[in-house]
């Protein structure tokens, strides 16, 4: 297996009762809540911890994209990346991911994405999501557009990419003379491309095919539900007649690791709660805006995310507790034995080659997360690899 530490790179120092007076962390709590100063601390710890991924065996981190929110203070992940790239020389960078459908001209991703590829010798990975609901209030893009929009732009920087340019592109959403991008990628024919999701039909279906066997991973999703959505990408491969690779399957879990599940439990609470029920309170239009899913998708996303609770419906649901996120398998807290067998029964059951774990979340302060990382690395991180 390979393992890659990821942070969403959360604003902890966040006034949470303050935020309750108004629908969400998300796209309208008023910026006047940042303060520069703190931030800049934040930033600074940040890429520390993920820094410190290389000499502690981790093949990788990552990093992602949000606009708008105390959630997630990377609006440009590619900025995020360039700063690890100076700090590291082995592990991969996983940009997990950019947001297609925000963007008015792709090149500029190609274009970024080659530079990183090029800074780094080629250890960038894409990552390439839709975005979720919040992001199309934040940005006013139409979310009926949502996957029109995402498949033209992956098109048209994986031709780029690959193509000697210049080329004429014309088509529903770009329109471009002269699409010829410098520089061009390190690693050939282009970087790994990742989709990220919380099990959508027509992602699985689009990651799954031939042309394409994008590793597929499931993020913020239950024990039964990233077994299941794992499962059905393995179906769908086979349906197109092959079989998927280990390295085509991926999980990412938050996770914390101490001598005792009790110790563990206890020192985790906090900062996963806050995760939880304060960071991740998207209200149900700003979740799912009109016609940003289909029907079936949409669905299958309500029943993962009542899994974890009052994510995603509103204030009403009630706040989730620790116990109830460990006893789902949405959060995975325990002593290194316990962590390990927890993460190593899904594997066993699903074949996945790729585990992300979330070593800091929600409002977990420094000192325990680099206790978090360090314990993880020693003790759950080898037997992992060995899987």
């Amino acid at each position: 297996m390979k393992i890659l530490n990821f942070s969403l790179m959360p604003y902890r120092p966040l006034d949470i009762p303050a935020s309750k007076d108004y629908r969400s962390v998300w796209v309208n709590l008023p910026n006047r809540f940042f303060d520069p100063e703190k931030g800049a601390a934040e930033y600074e710890a940040y890429i520390d911890l993920l820094a410190g991924s290389e000499e502690l065996g981790f093949d990788g981190v990552c990093v992602n994209e949000h606009h708008q929110t105390a959630y997630g203070l990377m609006p440009a992940p590619n900025l995020i990346a360039s700063a690890l790239i100076q700090r590291t020389k082995r592990i991969k960078i996983a940009i997990l991911g950019r947001a297609l459908p925000l963007v008015n001209n792709p090149m500029t991703i190609a274009e970024e994405f080659s530079m990183l590829d090029c800074m780094s010798r080629g250890r960038i990975i894409a990552g390439f999501v839709r975005g979720i609901g919040a992001e199309y209030h934040s940005s006013l893009i139409n979310p009926t557009e949502s996957h029109s929009r995402f498949h033209e732009a992956h098109d048209l920087i994986i031709r780029a990419w690959t193509e000697t340019g210049p080329f004429d592109w014309r088509g529903e959403h770009y329109e471009l003379k002269y699409a010829n991008p410098w520089p061009r990628p390190y690693q050939q024919p282009h970087p790994p491309v990742w989709v990220p999701s919380q099990g959508s039909l027509e992602t699985i279906e689009w990651a799954a095919d031939p042309k394409r066997k994008y590793p597929f991973l499931v993020t913020f999703s239950a024990r039964d539900t990233v077994i299941k959505n794992l499962l059905a990408y393995r179906q769908q491969a086979r349906d197109f007649g092959y079989e998927a690779e280990p390295g085509q399957l991926g999980w990412a879990a938050p996770v914390y690791v101490a001598e005792t599940d009790e110790q563990a439990i206890d020192e985790a609470r906090a900062g996963m709660e806050a995760l939880f029920n304060d960071y991740l309170n998207l209200t149900p239009e700003m979740l799912l805006p009109p016609g940003y899913s289909s029907m079936a998708s949409m669905k299958k996303l309500m029943e993962a995310k009542r899994a974890i609770g009052r994510s995603g419906f509103g204030k009403g649901t009630g706040r989730q507790s620790i116990e109830r996120l460990i006893d789902q398998g949405t959060a995975i807290v325990g002593s290194p034995k316990t962590v390990l067998e927890k993460i190593r029964a899904v594997q066993s059951e699903t074949g996945l080659g790729n585990f992300v774990a979330m070593l800091q979340f929600g409002t977990l302060g420094n000192e325990p997360a680099w206790r978090n990382q360090r314990l993880f690395a020693s003790e759950v991180l080898p037997a992992l690899k060995a899987l």
